[in-house]
C-alpha cells in the first residue's frame, strides 16, 4: 500500500501543476487545443505525475 501512496502524491502534484500551467500560461484565445482548456492540462499533468510516481522494478542483473 505504501508504494501507491507515492504514486498518489505525484498524481496530485502533477494535476496541480497541470492546472497551474493552464491558469498562469494557458492559451486564452482557444486556438491552442492543449492549453486552452483546464481539464486537458490537468489530465496531462495527472498522467505525468502517475508515470513519475510509479514504483520502479528492481533488476537482479548486473550491467
Amino acid at each position: 500500500m505504501k508504494k501507491y501512496q507515492k504514486m498518489l502524491l505525484f498524481a496530485v502534484i502533477g494535476a496541480s501543476l497541470g492546472y497551474a500551467y493552464y491558469y498562469f500560461i494557458g492559451c486564452t484565445s482557444g486556438g491552442c487545443p492543449l492549453t486552452s482548456r483546464w481539464y486537458v492540462t490537468t489530465v496531462y499533468g495527472l498522467l505525468g505525475g502517475i508515470v513519475m510516481g510509479m514504483p520502479k522494478e528492481k533488476s537482479d542483473q548486473n550491467i
